[in-house]
C-alpha cells in the first residue's frame, strides 16, 4: 500500500489523486477519439467532460457528508473546502456511487441543453466510464480506502497497515481486496462494452446496459466490501445491505426496464 508515492517539502503526491487524473485523461483521450469517428465534434466533448467531473466530485461529496454528518457538526464548511479545519489540505471522504449519479443527470441535462444527441453521445462516453473505474480502484487500493470485509481464507486476502483506513479498523486482519474485484469487473465491462459497440444496435443501447452492468457489479462486490453502520440500510439474515447496493439495485432495474421498452420500440419499427 503507498497512498503518497512521493513527497517534495509540503507537497504530496497521493496515489489515489494520480490515478484519478490518470482515468480522466485517458478517459477524454479515448471518447474525444470515439466522438470523432462518429463525426460528432471532440470539443463538445470536452466541455462535458468537464461538467461529468464537476458532478462526479460534487454528487460523490455530498453523499459521503450526508451519510457523515457528525464528521461535520460545527464546521460545515469542511464539505467543500480544500482546506480543512482540522490542518489538512484536499478533500477527504467520497461515496463514488453519488458522483455517478449526479454526472449522469448533470451529462443529460447538458445534453439536452445544447440540443446534443443524448443518447449517441452516451454510448461514446460511457465505456469510458468503466475504464476510469478500472484505475481509479487502483488508486483506492494503494490508499487502502474502500477495503473489503475480513477474509478467512483465500489466495487474494491482504492485510493492510495499521497507518492506513483499513489497518485502523482491522489490524492484522485479512481483508478482501474489495478495490481490485472492482477493478477488475470494470476492466472486463470496459471490454464487453467495446466489443458490443461493433455492432451498433440502437443509440442508448450502451448507455441502457450500463445501468444493469454497473449495477450488478456493485451489487455483488459490496457484499465483500465493508461498510460503516451509517451506510447500512437493512439486515437480511444477519447480511448488512448497504444504501449502495440499493441504489445499485434501481440501476439495474431502470436498466432492464429501458433495455426492454426500447427493444419493443426497435421491433415495433421493423
Amino acid at each position: 500500500m503507498h497512498p503518497v508515492l512521493f513527497k517534495f517539502g509540503s507537497f504530496e503526491l497521493r496515489s489515489y489523486g494520480l490515478m484519478l487524473a490518470i482515468s480522466f485523461i485517458l478517459g477524454i483521450y479515448i471518447a474525444v477519439r470515439r466522438a470523432k469517428a462518429r463525426n460528432i465534434d471532440g470539443d463538445r466533448i470536452m466541455d462535458l467532460s468537464v461538467v461529468v467531473i464537476i458532478a462526479s466530485i460534487v454528487g460523490a461529496r455530498l453523499l459521503y457528508v450526508l451519510f457523515h454528518l457528525e464528521e461535520f457538526a460545527g464546521h460545515w464548511t469542511d464539505t467543500f473546502n480544500p482546506f480543512q479545519s482540522s490542518g489538512q489540505v484536499g478533500i477527504a471522504g467520497l461515496t463514488m456511487l453519488g458522483g455517478v449519479v449526479l454526472a449522469v443527470i448533470s451529462a443529460l441535462v447538458y445534453l439536452r441543453i445544447k440540443k446534443l444527441p443524448m443518447l449517441r453521445i452516451a454510448d461514446i462516453v460511457i465505456p469510458v466510464f468503466f475504464l476510469g473505474e478500472a484505475i481509479t480502484r487502483v488508486g483506492c487500493y494503494l490508499n487502502g480506502c474502500c477495503f473489503g470485509t475480513p477474509c478467512e481464507h483465500g489466495i487474494f486476502c491482504v492485510t493492510f497497515p495499521p497507518e492506513s483506513a483499513a489497518g485502523s479498523i482491522f489490524q492484522n486482519v485479512p481483508l478482501h481486496p474489495a478495490q481490485l474485484y472492482s477493478s477488475f469487473y470494470a476492466l472486463a465491462m470496459f471490454v464487453v462494452m467495446m466489443v458490443l459497440d461493433r455492432r451498433r444496435y440502437y443509440d442508448g443501447f450502451l448507455f441502457y446496459l450500463f445501468f444493469v452492468l454497473y449495477g450488478i457489479g456493485r451489487l455483488i462486490i459490496d457484499f465483500f466490501r465493508y461498510y460503516e453502520s451509517s451506510m447500512v440500510v437493512a439486515t437480511i439474515s444477519g447480511t448488512p445491505i448497504s444504501l449502495n447496493q440499493v441504489i445499485s439495485l434501481g440501476f439495474i432495474i431502470v436498466g432492464i426496464g429501458l433495455l426492454v421498452w426500447q427493444g419493443r420500440k426497435q421491433k415495433a419499427v421493423r
